[in-house]
Protein backbone atom coordinates (compact mmCIF):
# COMPACT_ATOMS: atom_id res chain seq x y z
CA UNK A 1 0.00 0.00 0.00
CA UNK A 2 1.26 3.29 -1.03
CA UNK A 3 -0.22 6.69 0.86
CA UNK A 4 0.75 10.07 0.22
CA UNK A 5 -1.16 10.88 3.03
CA UNK A 6 -3.93 13.45 2.32
CA UNK A 7 -5.18 15.66 5.17
CA UNK A 8 -9.10 16.40 4.83
CA UNK A 9 -11.49 14.91 2.45
CA UNK A 10 -12.50 16.74 -0.87
CA UNK A 11 -14.85 19.21 0.73
CA UNK A 12 -12.25 20.49 3.72
CA UNK A 13 -9.42 20.46 0.83
CA UNK A 14 -11.54 22.72 -1.45
CA UNK A 15 -12.10 24.90 1.40
CA UNK A 16 -8.39 25.82 1.22
CA UNK A 17 -5.27 25.24 3.53
CA UNK A 18 -6.94 22.09 4.65
CA UNK A 19 -2.99 21.33 5.83
CA UNK A 20 -2.67 23.83 8.25
CA UNK A 21 -5.67 22.54 10.34
CA UNK A 22 -3.88 20.11 13.36
CA UNK A 23 -7.90 18.28 13.74
CA UNK A 24 -7.41 17.09 9.99
CA UNK A 25 -3.93 15.82 10.63
CA UNK A 26 -4.88 13.96 13.70
CA UNK A 27 -7.94 12.45 11.25
CA UNK A 28 -5.26 10.91 8.91
CA UNK A 29 -3.03 9.51 11.94
CA UNK A 30 -6.23 7.64 13.14
CA UNK A 31 -7.12 6.77 9.46
CA UNK A 32 -3.82 5.48 8.57
CA UNK A 33 -3.69 3.05 11.88
CA UNK A 34 -6.61 1.60 11.25
CA UNK A 35 -6.12 0.94 7.63
CA UNK A 36 -2.38 -0.54 8.82
CA UNK A 37 -3.61 -2.89 11.22
CA UNK A 38 -6.42 -4.16 9.02
CA UNK A 39 -3.98 -5.15 6.25
CA UNK A 40 -1.31 -6.60 9.00
CA UNK A 41 -3.83 -8.98 9.92
CA UNK A 42 -4.62 -10.09 5.90
CA UNK A 43 -0.97 -10.55 4.88
CA UNK A 44 -0.51 -7.44 2.76
CA UNK A 45 3.44 -6.87 2.52
CA UNK A 46 4.28 -3.26 3.32
CA UNK A 47 2.95 0.56 3.62
CA UNK A 48 5.34 3.37 2.33
CA UNK A 49 4.86 6.82 2.29
CA UNK A 50 5.95 9.46 0.06
CA UNK A 51 8.22 12.97 0.87
CA UNK A 52 6.83 15.81 0.15
CA UNK A 53 7.09 19.39 2.37
CA UNK A 54 5.16 22.70 3.12
CA UNK A 55 1.88 21.25 1.33
CA UNK A 56 -0.61 23.88 2.78
CA UNK A 57 -3.51 22.73 0.43
CA UNK A 58 -3.56 19.49 2.30
CA UNK A 59 -1.90 16.44 -0.52
CA UNK A 60 1.00 14.60 0.40
CA UNK A 61 1.62 15.74 3.52
CA UNK A 62 4.38 13.49 4.62
CA UNK A 63 7.23 15.71 5.31
CA UNK A 64 8.70 12.84 7.28
CA UNK A 65 7.86 9.50 6.03
CA UNK A 66 10.21 7.55 8.52
CA UNK A 67 8.50 9.02 11.69
CA UNK A 68 5.58 7.70 9.56
CA UNK A 69 6.79 4.13 9.18
CA UNK A 70 7.58 4.06 12.37
CA UNK A 71 4.34 5.10 13.82
CA UNK A 72 2.89 2.53 11.54
CA UNK A 73 5.37 -0.41 12.87
CA UNK A 74 4.50 0.42 16.18
CA UNK A 75 0.79 -0.66 15.99
CA UNK A 76 1.28 -3.99 13.41
CA UNK A 77 3.56 -6.99 13.97
CA UNK A 78 4.38 -7.84 10.62
CA UNK A 79 3.72 -5.28 8.32
CA UNK A 80 6.71 -3.84 6.44
CA UNK A 81 7.55 0.08 6.06
CA UNK A 82 9.09 2.42 3.62
CA UNK A 83 9.31 5.20 1.95
CA UNK A 84 8.85 6.48 -1.66
CA UNK A 85 10.81 7.52 -1.34
CA UNK A 86 12.86 10.11 0.70
CA UNK A 87 13.87 12.86 -2.01
CA UNK A 88 18.13 12.56 -1.74
CA UNK A 89 19.22 15.40 -3.85
CA UNK A 90 17.43 17.30 -0.80
CA UNK A 91 19.02 15.73 1.74
CA UNK A 92 22.25 15.11 3.70
CA UNK A 93 22.89 11.20 2.71
CA UNK A 94 24.65 10.16 6.00
CA UNK A 95 21.55 11.69 7.68
CA UNK A 96 19.54 9.21 5.72
CA UNK A 97 21.97 6.45 6.04
CA UNK A 98 21.62 6.42 9.89
CA UNK A 99 17.43 7.25 10.02
CA UNK A 100 16.97 4.06 7.65
CA UNK A 101 19.31 2.19 9.90
CA UNK A 102 17.94 3.40 13.03
CA UNK A 103 14.50 2.29 11.17
CA UNK A 104 15.37 -1.25 10.99
CA UNK A 105 16.56 -1.89 13.89
CA UNK A 106 13.43 -0.71 15.13
CA UNK A 107 11.38 -2.55 13.21
CA UNK A 108 13.05 -5.37 13.95
CA UNK A 109 14.40 -5.66 10.37
CA UNK A 110 10.70 -4.62 8.87
CA UNK A 111 12.17 -1.25 6.90
CA UNK A 112 12.52 -0.81 3.08
CA UNK A 113 14.26 1.66 1.92
CA UNK A 114 12.95 4.28 -1.22
CA UNK A 115 14.29 7.07 -2.73
CA UNK A 116 13.47 9.43 -5.45
CA UNK A 117 15.19 12.42 -7.30
CA UNK A 118 12.38 15.26 -6.24
CA UNK A 119 9.99 16.68 -8.92
CA UNK A 120 7.98 19.97 -7.09
CA UNK A 121 10.16 22.50 -7.21
CA UNK A 122 8.19 25.00 -4.83
CA UNK A 123 9.99 22.92 -2.21
CA UNK A 124 12.78 20.68 -3.53
CA UNK A 125 14.71 24.20 -4.55
CA UNK A 126 14.18 25.30 -0.91
CA UNK A 127 15.32 22.32 0.67
CA UNK A 128 17.96 21.72 -1.69
CA UNK A 129 19.39 25.30 -1.68
CA UNK A 130 22.49 24.82 -0.20
CA UNK A 131 23.67 21.33 -1.89
CA UNK A 132 24.90 23.95 -4.59
CA UNK A 133 21.68 24.81 -5.78
CA UNK A 134 19.94 21.97 -6.96
CA UNK A 135 16.00 21.95 -8.20
CA UNK A 136 13.49 19.90 -8.26
CA UNK A 137 13.21 18.29 -11.71
CA UNK A 138 9.93 17.09 -13.89
CA UNK A 139 9.77 13.72 -15.43
CA UNK A 140 8.87 14.95 -18.64
CA UNK A 141 12.41 17.46 -18.90
CA UNK A 142 16.12 16.78 -20.05
CA UNK A 143 17.51 19.44 -19.16
CA UNK A 144 20.14 21.09 -16.87
CA UNK A 145 18.00 21.00 -14.13
CA UNK A 146 17.41 17.19 -14.85
CA UNK A 147 20.81 15.84 -15.18
CA UNK A 148 21.99 18.07 -12.18
CA UNK A 149 19.27 16.54 -10.07
CA UNK A 150 20.18 12.93 -11.38
CA UNK A 151 24.31 13.68 -10.30
CA UNK A 152 23.05 14.67 -7.06
CA UNK A 153 20.34 12.22 -6.63
CA UNK A 154 23.32 9.63 -7.89
CA UNK A 155 26.15 10.74 -5.34
CA UNK A 156 24.00 10.69 -2.09
CA UNK A 157 23.03 7.49 -3.20
CA UNK A 158 26.18 6.09 -3.39
CA UNK A 159 26.83 7.81 -0.33
CA UNK A 160 23.64 5.87 1.95
CA UNK A 161 25.51 2.50 0.52
CA UNK A 162 28.50 3.21 1.51
CA UNK A 163 27.81 4.41 5.04
CA UNK A 164 25.84 1.14 4.92
CA UNK A 165 28.10 -1.61 3.99
CA UNK A 166 31.74 -0.12 4.61
CA UNK A 167 32.89 -0.23 7.95
CA UNK A 168 34.48 3.38 7.64
CA UNK A 169 34.36 5.66 4.97
CA UNK A 170 35.35 8.26 2.64
CA UNK A 171 34.61 10.01 -0.13
CA UNK A 172 35.06 13.17 -2.75
CA UNK A 173 32.61 13.98 -4.70
CA UNK A 174 31.16 16.87 -6.71
CA UNK A 175 28.80 17.78 -3.83
CA UNK A 176 30.09 15.74 -0.19
CA UNK A 177 33.58 15.58 0.44
CA UNK A 178 33.44 13.07 3.52
CA UNK A 179 35.35 14.25 5.57
CA UNK A 180 36.07 17.36 5.03
CA UNK A 181 39.87 17.83 4.08
CA UNK A 182 42.32 18.83 7.24
CA UNK A 183 39.31 17.88 9.76
CA UNK A 184 41.29 17.75 13.08
CA UNK A 185 40.78 14.83 15.60
CA UNK A 186 43.06 13.89 18.11
CA UNK A 187 41.04 12.32 20.63
CA UNK A 188 42.48 10.02 23.21
CA UNK A 189 39.33 7.81 23.14
CA UNK A 190 39.33 7.68 19.38
CA UNK A 191 42.82 6.65 18.85
CA UNK A 192 41.94 3.52 21.81
CA UNK A 193 38.65 2.48 20.65
CA UNK A 194 38.05 3.81 17.17
CA UNK A 195 39.33 4.50 13.93
CA UNK A 196 39.80 7.10 11.26
CA UNK A 197 42.34 9.45 11.99
CA UNK A 198 46.17 10.03 11.11
CA UNK A 199 48.70 12.30 12.66
CA UNK A 200 45.66 13.97 14.15
CA UNK A 201 43.63 14.27 10.97
CA UNK A 202 40.38 12.97 10.00
CA UNK A 203 40.67 10.16 7.25
CA UNK A 204 37.87 8.34 7.32
CA UNK A 205 34.28 8.17 9.55
CA UNK A 206 32.28 5.28 10.24
CA UNK A 207 28.41 5.84 9.85
CA UNK A 208 26.20 4.11 12.97
CA UNK A 209 24.34 2.15 13.07
CA UNK A 210 24.72 -0.38 10.22
CA UNK A 211 21.14 -1.60 9.20
CA UNK A 212 20.00 -4.60 10.68
CA UNK A 213 19.25 -6.55 7.23
CA UNK A 214 22.19 -7.36 5.24
CA UNK A 215 23.68 -6.19 3.49
CA UNK A 216 20.79 -3.34 3.40
CA UNK A 217 17.17 -3.00 3.66
CA UNK A 218 15.46 -4.11 0.35
CA UNK A 219 15.41 -0.37 -2.37
CA UNK A 220 13.19 0.80 -4.41
CA UNK A 221 12.48 3.80 -7.09
CA UNK A 222 9.52 5.42 -7.60
CA UNK A 223 8.62 5.74 -10.35
CA UNK A 224 10.95 5.09 -12.94
CA UNK A 225 9.33 5.80 -16.09
CA UNK A 226 12.59 7.24 -18.52
CA UNK A 227 15.36 4.83 -20.09
CA UNK A 228 18.32 6.47 -17.68
CA UNK A 229 16.12 5.50 -14.71
CA UNK A 230 15.38 1.78 -15.40
CA UNK A 231 19.07 1.80 -16.59
CA UNK A 232 20.37 2.67 -13.47
CA UNK A 233 17.50 1.03 -11.18
CA UNK A 234 18.79 -2.22 -12.98
CA UNK A 235 22.52 -1.64 -12.33
CA UNK A 236 21.72 -0.95 -8.69
CA UNK A 237 19.32 -3.28 -7.57
CA UNK A 238 17.15 -1.57 -7.30
CA UNK A 239 13.36 -2.35 -7.59
CA UNK A 240 11.81 0.55 -9.88
CA UNK A 241 8.23 1.16 -9.91
CA UNK A 242 6.19 2.41 -12.93
CA UNK A 243 3.73 5.13 -13.06
CA UNK A 244 1.07 4.01 -15.67
CA UNK A 245 2.48 4.26 -18.75
CA UNK A 246 1.67 3.47 -22.50
CA UNK A 247 1.86 -0.64 -23.02
CA UNK A 248 4.38 -0.12 -25.97
CA UNK A 249 6.85 1.92 -23.66
CA UNK A 250 5.92 -0.29 -20.41
CA UNK A 251 7.45 -3.28 -22.81
CA UNK A 252 10.38 -1.79 -23.44
CA UNK A 253 11.45 -0.75 -20.14
CA UNK A 254 10.45 -4.03 -18.61
CA UNK A 255 13.10 -5.68 -21.60
CA UNK A 256 15.46 -2.58 -20.54
CA UNK A 257 15.49 -3.66 -16.85
CA UNK A 258 15.76 -7.71 -17.92
CA UNK A 259 18.86 -6.74 -20.47
CA UNK A 260 20.56 -3.72 -18.10
CA UNK A 261 20.29 -6.63 -14.78
CA UNK A 262 20.49 -10.01 -16.07
CA UNK A 263 17.20 -10.94 -14.81
CA UNK A 264 14.12 -12.63 -16.36
CA UNK A 265 11.58 -10.64 -17.48
CA UNK A 266 9.25 -8.51 -14.80
CA UNK A 267 12.06 -9.70 -12.00
CA UNK A 268 12.53 -6.28 -10.28
CA UNK A 269 9.73 -4.34 -11.42
CA UNK A 270 6.90 -3.17 -9.86
CA UNK A 271 3.31 -1.36 -11.04
CA UNK A 272 2.12 1.82 -9.19
CA UNK A 273 -2.01 1.18 -9.59
CA UNK A 274 -5.34 3.25 -8.00
CA UNK A 275 -7.09 0.53 -5.89
CA UNK A 276 -10.88 0.95 -5.06
CA UNK A 277 -13.26 -2.11 -4.41
CA UNK A 278 -16.93 -1.54 -4.43
CA UNK A 279 -20.26 -3.67 -4.30
CA UNK A 280 -20.72 -2.30 -8.06
CA UNK A 281 -18.64 -0.98 -10.67
CA UNK A 282 -20.66 2.03 -11.09
CA UNK A 283 -20.07 2.87 -7.19
CA UNK A 284 -16.31 2.06 -7.68
CA UNK A 285 -16.06 5.04 -10.42
CA UNK A 286 -18.00 7.61 -8.70
CA UNK A 287 -15.90 6.88 -5.93
CA UNK A 288 -12.86 7.20 -7.74
CA UNK A 289 -14.04 9.80 -9.66
CA UNK A 290 -14.56 11.81 -6.27
CA UNK A 291 -10.73 10.79 -4.70
CA UNK A 292 -8.40 9.83 -7.63
CA UNK A 293 -10.17 11.85 -10.13
CA UNK A 294 -10.23 14.82 -8.23
CA UNK A 295 -6.43 14.69 -6.68
CA UNK A 296 -5.16 13.41 -10.22
CA UNK A 297 -6.65 16.74 -11.88
CA UNK A 298 -5.86 19.24 -9.11
CA UNK A 299 -2.57 17.96 -7.90
CA UNK A 300 -1.12 15.23 -10.16
CA UNK A 301 -2.23 15.88 -13.97
CA UNK A 302 -0.02 19.04 -13.89
CA UNK A 303 3.15 17.01 -13.35
CA UNK A 304 1.82 14.23 -15.72
CA UNK A 305 0.70 10.88 -13.48
CA UNK A 306 -2.57 8.99 -13.34
CA UNK A 307 -4.22 5.21 -13.97
CA UNK A 308 -6.26 3.15 -11.68
CA UNK A 309 -7.94 -0.11 -11.13
CA UNK A 310 -11.85 0.43 -9.74
CA UNK A 311 -14.31 -1.81 -9.65
CA UNK A 312 -15.87 -4.73 -8.22
CA UNK A 313 -13.83 -7.61 -7.09
CA UNK A 314 -14.39 -9.63 -10.32
CA UNK A 315 -13.20 -6.60 -12.12
CA UNK A 316 -10.17 -5.83 -10.32
CA UNK A 317 -9.33 -9.14 -10.62
CA UNK A 318 -10.00 -9.29 -14.44
CA UNK A 319 -7.17 -5.72 -14.35
CA UNK A 320 -5.26 -7.52 -12.60
CA UNK A 321 -5.18 -10.63 -14.95
CA UNK A 322 -4.59 -8.27 -17.64
CA UNK A 323 -1.72 -6.90 -15.98
CA UNK A 324 -0.09 -10.08 -15.52
CA UNK A 325 -0.87 -11.47 -18.69
CA UNK A 326 0.88 -8.39 -20.58
CA UNK A 327 3.84 -8.66 -18.23
CA UNK A 328 5.16 -10.58 -15.33
CA UNK A 329 4.91 -8.47 -12.42
CA UNK A 330 6.67 -8.94 -8.89
CA UNK A 331 4.77 -6.18 -7.06
CA UNK A 332 1.62 -4.11 -7.17
CA UNK A 333 1.56 -0.68 -4.87
CA UNK A 334 -1.70 0.12 -4.45
CA UNK A 335 -2.50 3.58 -3.93
CA UNK A 336 -4.53 4.56 -1.28
CA UNK A 337 -6.17 7.53 -1.34
CA UNK A 338 -6.95 8.48 2.51
CA UNK A 339 -9.32 11.41 3.51
CA UNK A 340 -10.78 11.95 0.12
CA UNK A 341 -11.77 8.65 0.27
CA UNK A 342 -13.74 7.75 3.80
CA UNK A 343 -12.00 5.31 6.31
CA UNK A 344 -14.92 3.02 5.56
CA UNK A 345 -14.33 2.54 1.87
CA UNK A 346 -10.65 1.96 2.24
CA UNK A 347 -11.17 -0.42 4.97
CA UNK A 348 -13.61 -2.46 3.30
CA UNK A 349 -11.10 -1.96 0.01
CA UNK A 350 -8.15 -3.57 1.72
CA UNK A 351 -10.37 -6.34 3.19
CA UNK A 352 -11.97 -7.70 0.12
CA UNK A 353 -8.47 -7.37 -2.10
CA UNK A 354 -6.64 -9.23 0.69
CA UNK A 355 -9.11 -11.92 1.39
CA UNK A 356 -10.45 -12.33 -2.16
CA UNK A 357 -7.81 -11.24 -4.51
CA UNK A 358 -4.43 -11.50 -3.15
CA UNK A 359 -5.33 -14.53 -1.71
CA UNK A 360 -6.38 -16.19 -4.78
Amino acid sequence: MFYLPIVGNREQIMAGMAGTKEELYQQMLHDISAQAQLADTLGYDSMSFTEHHLHIEGFEVSNNPVLLDLYVDMQTKNLRVGQLGIVLPAQNPLRVAEDIAMLDHMTNGRANAGFARGYQRRWVDIYAQQTHGISGAMPSEHDEIDATNREAFEENFRIVKQAWTQELMSTQGRYWEIPRAGTPWDLDASKQYGRGSENGILKAVGVVPKPLQKPHPPIFQPFASSENSIRWCAREGVTAILPPVHPNLERKLFEMYAEESGRSLGDGIGYLRDLIIADTDEQARELWAQSAGFVGAAWFAPFGFNKGMAGTVDTVKRQLEKMRERLPVNWVFAWMYNGVLENSVLLNTIEKFGREIQTN
